[in-house]
Formats: C-alpha cells, structure tokens, sequence
C-alpha cells in the first residue's frame, strides 16, 4: 500500500476556494481503481503544532504505485489542477510506504 500526504499551502485567504474545487472533485478520485482513501484535513483548534490558516493536507493511500501514478494522470487531476493552480502558494507531496 502507498500512502501520501499532500501538504498544500494556499496563497492567503484562498484555502477554501481551493478545498472547494477539491471536494467537488473527491467523488472521481475515489471511484478511481486503487484508490482506497482520499482527503483533506486541516488542523484542530487544540493541535499542539499547526500548519496555519492557509494550509490543508490531504491524506490518500493507493493500492499501489501504479494506481498513484495513473491518478496523477488523470484528466480530473489535469483539471483540478488548471482550476487551483493560481491559488496555491506551495505544495510538497510525501509519498510513503508502511514501515
């Protein structure tokens, strides 16, 4: 299994704009074949360390490399990425494996 997590900065004031167009596209990403989940998460009021107003992370895990790799090909990524590309500040994306 494959897990990653997306650590997206927003440029300010934008985060919910973008967590907009994320969930309208969460449906065609989890009907994608090896997606088992996908995403975001934003820190808690009582969190001990945050990320910031700006800032979400979306936490996926993929059955495998390969079903990432088609995910990131996928026309509804192309577009959601066209859609957000100008509101995003940063982005850093850890891809991970059980340990």
């Amino acid at each position: 299994m494959i897990h990653v997590l997306a650590i997206i900065t927003a440029k300010p004031g934008m985060r919910a704009q973008i967590l907009e167009a994320f969930h309208a596209n969460i449906p065609a990403v989890l009907a994608e074949d090896g997606c088992i989940e996908y995403g975001p998460v934003v820190d808690t009021a009582s969190s001990p360390a945050k990320f910031g107003d700006d800032t979400f992370v979306v936490v996926e895990k993929w059955a495998s490399a390969d079903h990432l790799k088609a995910h990131a090909a996928s026309p509804h990524m192309a577009a959601y990425g066209a859609k957000t590309r100008e509101m995003v500040a940063s982005r850093t994306i850890h891809i991970m494996q059980n340990g």
